[in-house]
């Protein structure tokens, strides 16, 4: 991992997930093959199209998605033949599980190329559970998986944490009013403009983002999963969590992160493959980590593979020059704040997932390319990446600029 580099990481903007989308016309692997070209049109046509594999994390593979969506997008970009493809699922943090494992397979073939690994979600085509896994909507199979909404689990963690709405709401706006102020500033390199099949831009800018943000206006929205807790995923959360006597619901709408669609990709590689290539290098992955917990508490994975890899870097929050963490749903950042006390001004200075959105295979890797660049425009160092994912999964990652 030490000599893997990142040579360039881009996103898309995220298009509200509705017919009326700004990207909800595009297909799911033109989407993706627009930041192919993005990248062959900023490093090298060559460095792209000798690339030796594309890995793309995606959650909903089915419809649009279906039919192996990374070979899907390989053959629909013109890549050639010999670029392997592959798909993989790990929930919300698939994106930055496609990058780690593209680094991981380099160092272990000894395969010394380019890479091209990343992420794509298209909500608007492929809804949240659109794949209709039996156990969705049976509830004595996911009683006994243990399976539980993940907007519920938020509900769970602000139930043990305490968080009121007020503290929820207080996340939500601070996350649209970043946002805001970034838009506004300008000079977000890493998010290309996606055009449509006349050629004109479809989307240049995230979709969701809401300026002046205030706790009063949120305040309006009402907790909204009490029912779907009713129906029996409160019963699951509280014989795991025997010492609560009930869920207390404080999750509304709007401090979930909207549903939307989105890409992202890196383009990744030894120091010998840039070379080879002809281009330099923006940053290093240090160390890249993934775990495992508590599928019922399940937003907690990212938090246990942050620890893990601050435990075996030797490193502390306080090392940090910027913190992308991925706002799962508003509890999230609510907890992050309050047990770690992180310097906040360094914490998704740009705003995050709470008010941009979350294309859920996607996510992981829009968060590295936004640290890339983020880093670049502030003259940081050090990042750190944290993304967490549905029934308990996790990734970390630590980046450096160079």
């Amino acid at each position: 991992m030490t000599d893997t580099y990142i040579y360039d990481a881009v996103r898309s903007p995220r298009g509200k997930a509705k017919d009326d989308g700004g990207l909800a016309a595009i297909k799911p692997h033109a989407l993706t093959g627009q930041l192919i070209d993005a990248l062959a049109a900023r490093n090298g046509a060559e460095a792209v199209s000798q690339a030796a594999s594309l890995t793309l994390g995606c959650v909903g593979q089915v419809g649009a998605q279906g039919g192996h969506i990374a070979l899907v997008t390989r053959l629909h970009a013109g890549l050639p033949d010999s670029v392997r493809a592959l798909t993989v699922n790990n929930y919300c943090v698939s994106g930055l599980t496609a990058v780690g494992l593209a680094a991981s397979e380099a160092a272990a073939s000894g395969d010394d190329r380019l890479r091209l690994a990343g992420g794509v979600e298209m909500m608007s085509a492929v809804p949240f559970m659109g794949d209709k896994a039996h156990y969705y909507a049976d509830p004595k199979t996911a009683a006994a998986l243990r399976y539980v909404p993940v907007a519920l689990s938020a509900d769970l963690m602000a139930t043990m944490e305490g968080y009121t709405k007020d503290d929820l709401d207080a996340a939500t706006a601070r996350s649209h009013n970043r946002a805001a102020a970034a838009w506004e500033k300008g000079g977000l390199g890493e998010v290309i403009a996606i055009t449509g099949a006349d050629g004109q831009v479809s989307l240049a800018r995230d979709e969701s983002v809401r300026a002046g943000t205030t706790v009063e206006g949120l305040a309006r929205f009402a907790p909204a999963f009490a029912e779907m807790g009713a129906a029996g995923f409160d019963a699951v959360m509280l014989k795991a969590r025997p010492e609560l006597k009930e869920i207390n619901h404080v999750h509304s709408v709007a401090n979930c992160p909207p549903v939307c669609d989105g890409a992202a990709l890196a383009l990744i590689g030894s120091k010998g493959a840039g070379e080879a290539a002809g281009i330099r290098p923006k940053a290093r992955m240090r160390a890249f980590t993934e775990a495992a917990g508590d599928p019922v508490l399940q937003l907690t994975a990212g938090f246990a593979a942050m620890d893990q890899l601050l435990a075996r870097t030797g490193l502390t929050l306080s090392d940090f020059d910027r913190i992308e963490f991925m706002e799962a749903f508003a509890a999230t950042p609510v907890k992050f704040e309050r047990d770690y006390a992180p310097d906040m001004d360094k914490v998704n200075p740009e705003g995050g997932h709470l008010a941009m959105g979350h294309p859920m295979g996607a996510s992981g890797a829009i968060l590295l390319a936004t640290m890339v660049a983020g880093l670049e425009r502030s003259g940081g160092a050090l990042g750190l990446i944290v993304a967490h994912g549905g029934s308990g999964v996790g990734s970390a990652m630590v980046v450096e600029r160079v």
